[in-house]
């Protein structure tokens, strides 16, 4: 490469290709720092290469290529990334206990602005929502790098069967039935119900539903969010395993190690693919609020079936461009609140 200009030139060329990459190397890791790491990775590997690219494919295939073999190389170690459904059985309220695993353990969440594309289909937009959920993103986990690699590829970014075998430097008959095993795991896990009904963009009573939740959260109003849950709905905390399932577990987990909560401010967040909130809870010491969590929210026919809060705030919140504390509001301070 001579000159700025052709420097310049390489790097808006690289930089059209980042989000994209991001959500390739998410869905392969299921953490949000770690797949940023492996797309700067990737953007280093591909300057420092680009004399050898010979153009016998695009850019994009490319940084593909070797976005795949970074996320190949940070997979060696094979742990997976998992919510606290796929490591334990539900916890009862009379027993529940805050236990916290250590933060690899943990799928994380991801804005969706840093993960999907603006693209002109709707429909196109709504499948590549669908495959950053928390539920397809749990089992894609559960798959080996390379079945996971083969899926992500053939069957969210509709990739050929000889692209991916020239990706991987394999045969097709190799990738369709690395494809086949996958699909299998896949089938196993399925999970009926868990947002299957969440439109994209959200329907009006979808909307609807919301703008309870945030009334009935806010208010603390139990009787309000009992009438919002559906009667199996789950609740998860990570980094704490602690998981519970139905209303009467979950409001009650509210009401009592959970109480601090009350008073909390919420503000929508677009997280995996999902409808999510910022949960800014009250600070004594400060005044105003301060964050609590990032809650992700799962629906189906009409009901909340899941509300998952990660609550890591110091990690989340710049992620996804919030503050780290909310002043109370005028009325709130003439109120003495």
């Amino acid at each position: 490469m001579d000159g700025t200009a052709t420097t310049t030139d390489l790097d808006v060329r690289l930089e059209k290709h980042r989000t994209e990459l991001t959500g390739y190397c998410y869905r392969m890791l299921g953490s949000s720092f770690e797949a940023e790491d492996a797309v700067q990775d990737t953007m280093v590997r591909a300057w420092r290469n680009y004399e050898k690219f010979e153009g016998r494919s695009s850019l994009r295939s490319w940084l593909y290529r070797i976005a795949t073999n970074v996320c190949l190389d940070m997979l060696t170690a094979g742990n997976k990334r998992a919510r606290p459904m796929d490591l334990s059985e539900s916890t009862p309220l009379t027993q529940a206990a805050l236990s916290p695993r250590p933060d690899h353990t943990w799928l994380e969440p991801m804005p969706d602005n840093r993960i999907l594309p603006t693209v002109e289909d709707p429909a196109d937009a709504a499948v590549a929502k669908e495959t950053v959920r928390l539920a397809f993103m749990a089992a894609l986990q559960q798959l080996p790098p390379k079945q996971r690699a083969v899926l992500i590829l053939r069957e969210v970014l509709a990739w050929k069967a000889s692209e991916v075998a020239e990706l991987l430097d394999t045969s097709v008959a190799s990738v369709n039935s690395a494809l086949q095993r996958a699909r299998a795991t896949l089938a196993e896990r399925e999970e009926h119900g868990a947002d299957a009904a969440v439109s994209d963009p959200l329907d009006e009573e979808q909307q609807k539903l919301l703008d309870r939740y945030v009334k009935a959260f806010e208010g603390y109003d139990m009787t309000a969010l009992t009438a919002l849950l559906h009667e199996d709905a789950i609740m998860s905390m990570p980094p704490f395993d602690l998981w519970l399932t139905g209303h009467d577990d979950i409001t009650g987990f509210m009401t009592t190690l959970g109480s601090a909560c009350e008073g909390s401010r919420l503000l929508p967040v677009q997280v995996n693919g999902l409808p999510g909130f910022a949960q800014y809870k009250p600070d004594p010491e400060k005044g105003g609020y301060s964050p609590w969590a990032v809650q992700v929210l799962e629906i189906s026919d009409g009901r909340l079936t899941g509300f998952h809060f990660f609550l890591d705030t110091q990690r989340w919140f710049p992620l996804f461009g919030l503050p780290l504390h909310l002043e109370a509001e005028a009325d709130e301070i003439e109120k003495g609140v």
